[in-house]
């Protein structure tokens, strides 16, 4: 029997502050300029917990969630080249409207008026099969495992970006802010970069990773109070960079307090709290607040290459089959993992 007279399973969202629903839907035909993509792997990210909470509502419903995409190409459009077929890849999860002047100059992420964006407005890759557009399939090497590939889509994209946003330069202090995905994905792109990383958690075994990936200190939250007077002890002044991951209100005015003059301070994460400030702390101080979504293609590629040089690595936690996606999903909102669950429809 062809795929396209079968279907697949794949979990979707019903409507924010309900559980994602499993479900039986049409295997999709690749148009022309697209290839089909039969996922082996989609990474369990907590913008996924956003989406079913509510936090984060484009406006969809009834679309398949999950952004952390990769898998084999095993059908191509018409206008595809067909050496694509068989191929690993990951996927970019932004597909730009091609016409505004983001997207022309590369950052579709930004794009005001995107065509989709697989996992957050359009159907994911928690399922079984995915089409994209060909460009927005980035290849990954044959020695490249795909349950980390699929986190390089998220987690690894989005620290480049926001590593290259902050230009980190060798000997700079940084501080990672939360030792996550994105975190520990950040905490090597700056040891590459020359940074010297204090990454801030809960301890556990993300703590002892951490370590072992390159921080030259460990600060726990859970034993130490004042993290801003921590930070400023150990660097003399304060950090160069502080990467915020954590978006409560209590983490922020941390994160800027300990910055140095000239410090800057990327934001990535977000709850319902919001960012208050005096004017002053920025001005006396010349402080650069930045904010950074997602990443571009480029990011990606990036991120993929710094896998594959062993670079950049991504600990998998726990493979766990499509069906379990609610204890994928339970275990992330949790935390305290030792890397990344995966889903393997």
């Amino acid at each position: 029997m062809s795929p396209s007279s079968m279907t697949m399973k794949a979990v979707q969202l019903v409507s924010p502050n309900r559980p994602f629903a499993l479900r039986a839907v049409s295997i999709p035909e690749p148009e022309a300029g697209e290839v089909r993509v039969r996922i082996a792997a989609c990474g369990v990210c907590r913008t996924d917990l956003h989406i079913q909470d509510g936090l984060l509502d484009l406006g969809k419903r009834d679309f398949t969630v999950g952004h952390e995409i990769a898998g084999t190409v095993d059908a191509c459009g018409a206008g595809v080249d067909q050496t694509w077929e068989g191929r690993k890849v990951v996927v970019y999860y932004y597909v730009g409207c091609g016409r505004c002047r983001y997207c022309r100059m590369g950052d579709d992420h930004l794009c005001p008026q995107p065509k989709a964006q697989p996992g957050f407005s359009s159907d994911g890759g928690y399922a079984e099969y995915i089409t994209v557009p060909v460009k927005n399939c980035v290849p990954v090497p044959e020695h490249v495992d795909l349950a980390e590939a699929a986190t390089m889509g998220c987690a690894g994209s989005t620290a480049v970006h926001a590593g290259r946003m902050a230009a980190i330069h060798p000997g700079d202090w940084v501080v990672i802010n939360g030792t996550g995905g994105v975190g520990l994905a950040l905490l090597q792109y700056a040891r590459q970069a020359g940074g010297r990383v204090i990454a801030v958690g809960r301890g556990g075994a993300r703590a002892q990773i951490a370590l072992e990936m390159g921080a030259e200190h460990i600060i726990d939250v859970l034993e130490t109070p004042d993290v801003a007077s921590r930070v400023r002890e150990l660097t003399g002044e304060g950090a160069d960079a502080v990467f915020e991951l954590l978006g409560t209100q209590a983490a922020m005015s941390s994160a800027l307090n300990m910055l140095r003059r000239r410090g800057r301070m990327v934001m990535l994460g977000y709850t319902t709290d919001a960012f208050q400030s005096h004017p002053i702390d920025f001005i006396v101080r010349e402080i650069t607040l930045l904010g950074s979504v997602g990443s571009t293609l480029d990011d990606l590629y990036e991120a993929i290459e710094l896998l594959a040089r062993g670079v950049m690595r991504s600990p998998i936690s726990e493979v766990l089959p499509l069906e379990s996606f609610d204890t994928a999903l339970m275990k992330t909102r949790q935390g305290g993992l030792d890397g990344r669950i995966v889903l393997s429809p």
